[in-house]
């Protein structure tokens, strides 16, 4: 598959612009672990402030099927892994966002624009983390 530096060029502006709308129409940070989280515990808790959470989050879902149909970019396959090996990272993934009060969307993308240490440190924090991850399962583990 080849990479065109243009898409990646627009979908990073995209993600900026996506997350300066957020915060200029609803005063709130565009962290996705954290509309998901707030918005599950507020279902749960009988809350009604959610319909910008659904529609933020279905639009995570349906942008990219509609891009793909109009660019003709191929969606990705899934990864080679597994679906054991997805709930598994994906459970993990849960666990380090509450533990770091944010994921990489919150405190790279929000946090960092807004000269955050405390985001910019989970960002390191949570890259570091992954770069050790895929080498250990890659190269000791042969898993990847």
């Amino acid at each position: 598959m080849e990479l065109h530096w243009e898409a990646a060029i627009t979908g990073g502006l995209l993600i900026g612009l996506a997350a300066v709308l957020m915060m200029a129409a609803l005063g709130r940070i565009a962290g996705i672990s954290g509309i998901l989280w707030s918005g599950l515990t507020s279902v749960l808790q009988g809350g009604t402030d959610n319909t910008w959470r659904l529609a933020f989050l279905a639009g995570l879902v349906i942008f990219p099927l509609v891009f793909h149909g109009i660019s003709g970019f191929p969606i990705p396959p899934p990864p080679s892994g597994g679906t054991l090996l997805a709930i598994a990272a994906g459970f993990l993934v849960g666990f380090g966002t509450r533990m770091g009060s944010g994921c990489t969307s919150g405190h790279g993308i929000c946090g960092i624009s807004r000269l955050s240490w405390r985001s910019v440190i989970a960002t390191l924090t949570f890259m570091l983390a992954g770069i050790l991850s895929v080498s250990f399962f890659r190269q000791v583990l042969g898993w990847i």
